[in-house]
C-alpha cells in the first residue's frame, strides 16, 4: 500500500510539473526561430528577381526585416505571413509562385527572426502584423483594396487577426495550413494535460476570420501531419461569405509545392476575382510556373 501511494504522489508530481513546464516554457515550444537558424541563407536574387530590404519599425521600438519584391506591372501586394519556424529565406519557393502571379510581396520575419530585433510572442506578432500593413500602406502608398493578406501555419493566425481589424480593408485574404486555435492545439498535443489551464497562446483563428469581411480562401491538405484536416473545417465554417475552400495533398510543410498544379490556378482565379486579372502589358515573357519548378 505505502509503495502504491509513494507511486501515486509520483505521478501526481511528474504530471504537474510536466504541465507547469509546458506553460512557463510554451513561447519557446510554439516559435522556432532557430530552427533551422536566424541566417539569412539566400534572398530573391538567387531566383533572379530584384528586391528591395524592408526595415520597418514596430510601435513598441522593435526593428523587422523583410523583402519587397516587385513583380513588374503589378495587379497588387501580397503582404505575407510565414509559419513559427525559419526565416523569409526558407519561402523562396512561394515566392517564385506570387511572382509569377503578378503580384508584388512583402515577406517580413516577425521580431525575434531572422534579422528583425526583439523576442517573438503572441502579442508581439500582432504588433509585427501591423507594422508590416502600416508599411504598405504610409510608406510605399498601396491602396488597401488592391493588398491581399496571405498567411501559412502559424503565419495564418497573424493574417487573420490582422485582416478582422476594423480599421484594415484588405482586397481579400488567404489561410494556409492553419489551426483553428491554440487551445485546440493543446487539446490535439497533449490530451490528457488541463490545456485550457495551461495554454498561454491564444491565437482564436475561429474567432478572428468571423471579423474578416473581405473574400476569403481557406487553403489545407488532408495528409497534414501537423495541423488536422478538420481544424481548416472549422475554420471556414466560422469564417464569412464569400469564402472558398482549396484542399491540398501533401504535408505540412510542402502541400503547397506538391499540389502546385492544383494550387497555382487556385490561387490565379481566387487573385483575379479580388484584383483583376494579370496585367497583359507585363511583358513576362518567362516560361509559365509548371515549367520552372524543380520537383
Amino acid at each position: 500500500m505505502k509503495t502504491l501511494t509513494v507511486f501515486f504522489v509520483a505521478a501526481v508530481m511528474l504530471y504537474i510539473g510536466f504541465s507547469l513546464m509546458l506553460f512557463f516554457l510554451q513561447d519557446r515550444l510554439v516559435f522556432l526561430p532557430h530552427m533551422p537558424g536566424r541566417e539569412l541563407e539566400a534572398d530573391p536574387s538567387a531566383m533572379g528577381f530584384a528586391y528591395e530590404d524592408a526595415w520597418i519599425e514596430t510601435e513598441d521600438g522593435e526593428r523587422l526585416h523583410g523583402w519587397f519584391v516587385p513583380a513588374g506591372g503589378a495587379r497588387g501586394t501580397l503582404l505575407f505571413f510565414h509559419g513559427n519556424a525559419g526565416n523569409i529565406s526558407h519561402r523562396l519557393e512561394s515566392l517564385i509562385i506570387f511572382n509569377r502571379l503578378g503580384l508584388d510581396v512583402l515577406i517580413v520575419d516577425y521580431r525575434g527572426y531572422g534579422q528583425s530585433s526583439g523576442e517573438p510572442g503572441e502579442n508581439g506578432t500582432y504588433l509585427d502584423a501591423r507594422a508590416a500593413w502600416d508599411y504598405l500602406v504610409d510608406e510605399r502608398d498601396v491602396p488597401e483594396q488592391r493588398i491581399v493578406i496571405f498567411g501559412r501555419s502559424l503565419g495564418g493566425a497573424v493574417g487573420s487577426w490582422l485582416a478582422g481589424r476594423e480599421d484594415v480593408n484588405p482586397a481579400g485574404v488567404i489561410i494556409e495550413s492553419t489551426f483553428s486555435s491554440g487551445l485546440d492545439m493543446g487539446k490535439r498535443l497533449y490530451p490528457v494535460l488541463p490545456a485550457r489551464l495551461i495554454t498561454r497562446i491564444g491565437y482564436p483563428v475561429r474567432d478572428y476570420v468571423s471579423r474578416i469581411d473581405a473574400p476569403l480562401m481557406v487553403v489545407h491538405s488532408r495528409q497534414d501531419e501537423i495541423i488536422p484536416f478538420d481544424m481548416a473545417e472549422t475554420v471556414f465554417e466560422a469564417a464569412n461569405e464569400p469564402k472558398t475552400f482549396l484542399e491540398l495533398g501533401g504535408d505540412h510543410n510542402a502541400g503547397f509545392w506538391i499540389s502546385r498544379e492544383t494550387y497555382v490556378p487556385a490561387l490565379d482565379s481566387f487573385f483575379t476575382k479580388v484584383l483583376g486579372p494579370v496585367n497583359p502589358s507585363r511583358g513576362d515573357s518567362r516560361p509559365p510556373i509548371k515549367t520552372i519548378l524543380p520537383e
